[in-house]
């Protein structure tokens, strides 16, 4: 079994070492800038007490070793480093990170999906876990990396949706998917028809899906004089995005959306003849 070490803190207690010998040397912004290159030095650093440099150490350990080092530490409350994630995620191991991510432990499982990436063998636990009780950053985590395999994912996401579990979702990952299918084209029509309340973002799913058939459709709810700014602007968005152009003249004043982005867009300073100024 590996030894835990803390290179975070012990970064930390160089730095402060590092920064009380420069006092005075480098502004707030410049040391902004400088530790991060500090940190990224510090990981090809040999310490006696590990045997090896941050990286290295790691480096040396299998698969296995990794996974079983990144449990222990959340188990154990050692922070887990930069230089450990990387290497679990340079590597790719989904084998040992989805029983992390099955665990219940909701820092192991946030570390786990954030490390897995893409991998098509993690989709399925991906999918549990949007349909689960995870909290809301891992779902939106998870929904990032099916998004990255929606045409892997489509078949699955079409299910759920079926089934009316977390429809949007589902959408969202079927508006990511780069080959044609009139399933998901029927399914992305359908919900942006009927879900007046998320036009806009029934509408940017269109858009994002990419099929120029929904322009007839788009064009007609655009001419519209029930919908609002907000509205507007995504729905001109996805036309153009589709190839599209709308090019007619709306008069959205008195719309709530319309007046507050007019509000925060006018210039408070008179600089007029007549106007104001703070000159004493």
């Amino acid at each position: 079994m590996k030894k835990l070490f803390d290179f975070d803190g012990m970064f930390d207690r160089k730095l402060a070492e590092y920064m009380e010998e420069n006092a005075g040397k480098y502004t707030e912004k410049q040391w902004e800038s400088l530790i991060p290159k500090l940190y990224k030095n510090f990981g090809d650093t040999f310490l006696r007490s590990a045997g090896a440099t941050p990286r290295g150490y790691y480096g040396a350990m299998t698969d296995e070793e990794l996974i079983d080092t990144l449990r222990r530490h959340v188990e154990e409350g050692v922070p887990v480093s930069d230089f450990l994630c990387n290497e679990i995620e340079s590597r790719g191991c989904p084998d040992g990170l989805i029983p992390l991510m099955r665990s219940g432990n909701e820092q192991l499982v946030t570390l786990a999906v954030n490390l897995a990436g893409d991998d098509p063998k993690a989709f399925d636990t991906y999918f549990d876990l949007l349909t689960g009780d995870a909290n809301g950053d891992v779902k939106d985590t998870a929904v990032e990396r099916l998004k990255a395999g929606a045409d892997l994912a489509k078949a699955r996401a079409i299910e759920l949706y079926d089934g009316n579990v977390e429809r949007e979702y589902m959408l969202e990952i079927l508006s990511r998917c780069k080959e044609r299918d009139d399933r998901v084209f029927d399914i992305l029509m359908k919900e942006f028809r009927t879900s007046p309340d998320e036009l806009p973002m029934h509408a940017s799913y269109l858009a994002t899906y990419g099929d120029e058939r929904a322009l007839p459709v788009l064009l007609e709810y655009i001419d519209r004089d029930d919908i609002n700014y907000l509205e507007y602007q995504e729905l001109k968005f996805a036309i153009e995005a589709l190839g599209g152009v709308y090019t007619k003249l709306r008069d959205f004043t008195g719309d709530p959306y319309f007046e507050e982005i007019r509000s925060q867009s006018q210039t408070v300073v008179d600089f007029t003849p007549g106007g104001k100024t703070d000159e004493a």
